[in-house]
Parts: structure tokens; sequence; C-alpha cells
């Protein structure tokens, strides 16, 4: 039997309730963790081109991991707290848009799917039946691509992406701290490298980009990162400005 989706070319499937949501804090997990490992990486890699004492290291690093994970963690709120207000604010003026003037509504959404290619009377009888289904679902899909049960969560953004930070920023605090002086840093360099290829390739199937392609860019440039603050560090160090 042909479906309403089956009519209407370019009809996007309607994604399972909260799955966007979870998404978007899978999503700020993978770049929190990302973050964690090179912002963590280069403040310790820094500091140990500068100097082979632990306690500034340990502090810097520490420093760096809690501060680090606080501004990811604000950042993500405040980016998807935009979203959310956006979205919920486009949400009841269709609402209101329905309640005062549904048969002009119904004309639009008939309008919007003569538009992706069918005739007129298939149009108005989709838009119909959807009407009776669920009016205002029919609209904020047909019109703005949003569902009004998956409205993303700051808080859960929020706080994926700040656990994530410290996870990520984890491995390098401890690589550079438990190693021994004469190959903590080489060893630290091949564990954020191998750890950023992970995140790299994890974030590219999330969004369906090339793996081979983000992971490359990803290492390249946290490699960048941590040999630029290695030489700064290793120049002030030797500089004995520190």
């Amino acid at each position: 039997m042909t479906s309403v989706a089956d009519l209407i070319p370019g009809m996007r499937s309607r994604q399972p309730e909260g799955l966007a949501s979870r998404l978007n804090w899978l999503r700020a997990g993978v770049l929190g963790a990302n973050d964690g490992i090179v912002s963590v990486a280069a403040i310790v890699v820094g500091v140990a081109g500068a100097t082979a004492a632990s306690a500034p290291i340990l502090t810097a690093g520490l420093a760096g991991l809690v501060g680090g994970a606080i501004s990811m963690a604000l950042g993500e709120y405040v980016s998807v707290s935009s979203q959310r207000d956006t979205q919920r604010t486009l949400i009841t003026r269709e609402r209101l848009e329905l309640e005062s003037d549904p048969e002009t509504k119904l004309d639009q959404l008939a309008s919007l799917y003569e538009a992706k290619g069918l005739t007129s009377k298939t149009a108005h009888a989709v838009a119909v039946e959807l009407t009776e289904q669920d009016a205002l679902g029919a609209h904020l899909e047909a019109k703005l691509h949003i569902d009004e049960d998956d409205v993303a969560s700051p808080w859960h953004a929020a706080l994926a992406s700040a656990v994530a930070f410290i996870v990520g920023g984890v491995l390098p605090l401890l690589a550079i701290l438990l190693l021994p002086s004469a190959v903590r840093i080489p060893v630290t360099f091949v564990a954020v490298l191998i750890a950023l290829a992970l995140t790299g390739a994890t974030s590219a199937r999330i969004g369906g980009s090339p793996v081979l392609r983000a992971t490359i860019r990803v290492v390249i440039g946290g490699a960048l990162a941590l040999a630029a603050t290695y030489v700064i560090g290793h120049l002030l160090g030797a500089s004995g400005m520190v």
C-alpha cells in the first residue's frame, strides 16, 4: 500500500523519538574528548619542554583540565540553548498560526508538497491526510524540518562535553606524569596522536564524512599543536626565563 511519504519526493523519514538529541550528546562528547586531548596535551607538553619537574606539569595540567571542561560545558550549553530557544519559538508560532487560520495553513502545506513535484490534487490530498493526523507535526516537518518531540537538551550536551573533555584530557596528563622523564614526551606524542585518530574516525562516522580524511586532518592538527607548544616551552626553558 502506498504511503503518504512515498508520494512526496525528498520527504525525510521521521527519526525515532530522541534520536537527534542522542546524536547531539554523542557529537558533543566526541568533540569534547578531542578538545580535551589536544588542549591538555599541548599544555603539559609545553611545560614539560621547559622543565622536567612533575609539580609544574601537574599544576598546569589540572588547571587546563578543569578550566577546559568548564569552558566546553558552558559553550555547549549556550549554543544548544540558543538552538532550543529558536526551535521552540518556531514551534509556538506555527501552533498559533494553525489555531488562528487553519484553512490558510492547509493551503500552505499543500503548496509545499506541490513544490516538491506532486500534482495540485495529490498535494492537497496529502496535506489533508497529514493535517488530520498531526497538523503541527506536518507543518514543522515540511516547512521547518524540525520535530516537536526532539528538541535538544542544553544540559545533556553540556554534561556530555564536560565529561568527555575530562576523559580525553586525563590521557595525556597521566602519560606525561607516570612515564620516566627520558621518554615521557615522545610517548605522550604517540599516545595523543593515536587517541586523536580514534576520535577523528568516530566523529567522521557520526557525521557521515570520509573517515580517512577527517582522521588525517585531526591528527595533523594535534601534532602541530603539540610541536608548537613543546618548542615554545623548550625555548623558554633553555633561555632561563622559567
